[in-house]
């Protein structure tokens, strides 16, 4: 059996935080690759110094993000053969973040929000091994824990990606799941524990800059349907909360018999 193979054209960005600029490059291409085996080739034969992360290529790690044509993608799950042969296939790195080198960005934001959120807050008087929850609830959830951080959602969010300024006051999507995901736990015991979840999803992580534009959930590599299962449904429940004048009136009477 004979292997096909074709020079493609790509332009990738090279650089540092002094600047960079797109280089042009012919790179050979065989049948059944992705873009992350042609950026290794790359590097084998006429790049060696070029930088990318990558670690699983096997799209569960989260590593190999980077930008092909304009739009957020893994690079070890965007197949070569989604490309025209004659196409020039532009790679950058992720915009909405600062660049290290070449395609390799600081995605350190994440991780600074991702430790703003309160944890799980464990049922009092329940041991560990002794949780039970109805299947419907851990199949609610589940479909968020399928996040491998590859952090293509907040990359692609415009509220981060086109605003610096707004960095501080929003989580972005991935960080307002956990949290939309946490507030439907059935079993979170975080009111008992003095964290009021909806309140902070809206005054600390900033849900409202969210205008469910649905980018977050185009770019997900798990197909994780962010917008519609996460952020409208926690957006609806801070409404309530904070709108709803029978909601409004049972927390009132709760917190005075409290």
């Amino acid at each position: 059996m004979t292997t096909s193979t074709y020079d493609a054209r790509f332009r990738v960005w090279r650089g540092d935080t002094d600047g960079g600029e797109l280089t042009d490059y012919t790179v050979e291409v065989h049948d059944g690759e992705v873009v992350l085996d042609v950026v290794h080739r790359l590097q084998a034969t006429q790049a060696p110094d070029l930088a990318v992360r990558w670690n699983c290529k096997a799209g569960k790690c989260g590593s190999c993000s980077a930008e092909i044509n304009g739009r957020p993608r893994l690079l070890c799950m965007t197949r070569m053969s989604v490309f025209a042969r004659d196409e020039v296939i532009t790679v950058t790195p992720m915009r909405a973040f600062p660049i290290v080198r070449d395609l390799v960005t600081d995605v350190s934001f994440n991780y600074a929000k991702a430790r703003e959120i309160p944890a799980f807050v464990p049922p009092p008087g329940v041991g560990p091994g002794e949780y039970r929850m109805r299947q419907e609830d851990v199949d609610r959830s589940q479909e968020f824990r399928k996040c491998i951080e590859c952090f293509l959602c907040q990359d692609t969010c415009h509220v981060v990606r086109d605003h610096e300024e707004n960095k501080e006051a929003f989580a972005g999507p991935r960080f307002l799941m956990r949290v939309a995901e946490l507030d439907m736990h059935p079993l979170d015991a975080a009111e008992e524990a003095g964290i009021d979840r909806r309140r902070t999803a809206q005054e600390e992580h900033g849900l409202g800059y969210c205008n469910i534009t649905k980018c977050c959930t185009e770019v997900c590599p798990e197909s994780i349907r962010i917008t519609d299962n996460a952020l409208i449904p926690l957006k609806e429940r801070v409404v309530d909360r904070k709108y709803d004048p029978l909601v409004w009136l049972g927390n009132t009477i709760r917190r005075r018999k409290g």
